[in-house]
């Protein structure tokens, strides 16, 4: 079987993971996590990068920075990851669900502008597929509503939207390296702050609630309990294969890219005639070779495809479901219409994907996917 998904490992990550070994600092806050903070910061123009144990952890972090209270609200898109709005959830604050647009699939501004409240205090925004969620258009919501945007950029590590890098656009950004992510290092992540403000308390929420990281830098002697915090700091271990990921960036991404064109290419004719829909990326949006999916008119034809491809050895398979019909969210009562969130969840199937997929394997997906009718 072609697997959906194959992590690969084609540069120094080996050699650097032998050397935080030898180094004898296997914990965080070594020196392949200082390094790859440094690459993540300067991915981000900047802004501060601080390397969590994955992109869940990340976002927990940004909804603790907020300080949210039991009533608050948090609009999050309704087709995304758990996570998305477990993170708010989980510190008290009640999340919203909003539908998304049907063009990229991406959170709809016009229904998040219909669901702001006195009680909300924050919109998270995904960059589905690495495509841009019209962030600018967020940041004037947020700034004419008074609240917090937050990304969550786990699919767009170096995608941009009108000239702007994902992920700096909001107070905070996060970022995911499982091992389905472009950049991967197994499991981990990052979380990158735009506001300056945040940097202080965000490391000492990071380490446990203390002030060690301080105590690291030498502007401290010894190392207090602050605040309430977690342990949310990566392994310099993970930080290592990471800083061998980040090295090939440029070169993993073109290749992402290509892949992502040659489906586009050779799919192109097939989908239109039995009105399949394609990926659609704006013309101000530089996306991040992600993901290539395709969305059927019914269920029940999106799971004939996956068959199909399953019985000529390609796995393909569908995406998140809407969070909106979820147990938990039902039992936070009533939830809005979300119509293109719950036809995206029944019909989007997504293509192998990864960074060494070769290109015969390609042609075998491609082969079978026109064979498809």
């Amino acid at each position: 079987m072609i697997p959906f998904n194959r992590p690969s490992f084609q540069g120094n990550e080996l050699s650097y993971l032998e050397k935080a070994i030898e180094n004898g600092s296997i914990s965080g806050n070594g020196d392949f996590t200082k390094k790859a903070e440094r690459m993540l910061s300067d991915l981000h123009g900047g802004a501060t990068a601080l390397l969590t144990t994955n992109c869940t952890h990340a976002l927990e972090m940004a909804a603790r920075l907020m300080d949210l209270q039991v009533g608050d609200e948090v609009i999050v898109p309704s087709y995304t990851f758990v996570s998305t709005a477990s993170a708010f959830m989980w510190n008290g604050a009640r999340p919203v669900f909003a539908d998304s647009r049907p063009d990229t699939l991406n959170i709809d501004p016009d229904h998040v502008e219909r669901l702001i409240t006195p009680r909300t205090k924050a919109i998270c925004i995904v960059h589905y597929a690495g495509v841009g969620a019209d962030p600018r258009r967020f940041v004037e919501l947020a700034q004419r509503h008074n609240i917090t945007l937050i990304e969550d950029n786990a699919h767009g590590l170096g995608g941009q939207f009108e000239g702007g890098t994902l992920g700096t656009f909001g107070a905070m950004s996060t970022l995911s390296f499982h091992e389905t992510k472009n950049i991967t290092c197994g499991e981990g992540g990052a979380l990158v702050l735009n506001d300056p403000r945040l940097i202080g308390r965000a490391e000492i929420l990071r380490e446990k609630g203390t002030d060690r990281s301080r105590f690291l830098r030498g502007q401290v002697d010894k190392y207090t309990w602050t605040d309430v915090g977690s342990s949310w700091v990566m392994s310099d271990l993970l930080a290592a294969v990471l800083v061998g990921q980040l090295e090939r960036f440029s070169e993993i991404q073109n290749n992402r890219i290509a892949l992502w064109d040659r489906y586009e290419q050779e799919l192109a004719d097939w989908a239109e005639s039995l009105g399949v829909i394609r990926p659609q990326i704006p013309d101000t949006a530089k996306h991040t070779g992600h993901m290539y999916y395709l969305r059927f008119n019914s269920n029940q034809r999106r799971d004939a495809f996956i068959e199909h491809m399953r019985s000529r050895g390609v796995t393909s398979v569908f995406h998140y479901q809407a969070l909106h019909r979820s147990l938990i969210a039902q039992r936070l009562g009533e939830q809005p219409a979300c119509s293109i969130a719950d036809e995206t969840a029944r019909t989007l199937v997504r293509l192998p994907m990864f960074n060494n997929l070769p290109e015969s394997d390609q042609a075998t997906v491609i082969t079978a996917a026109l064979a498809f009718s």
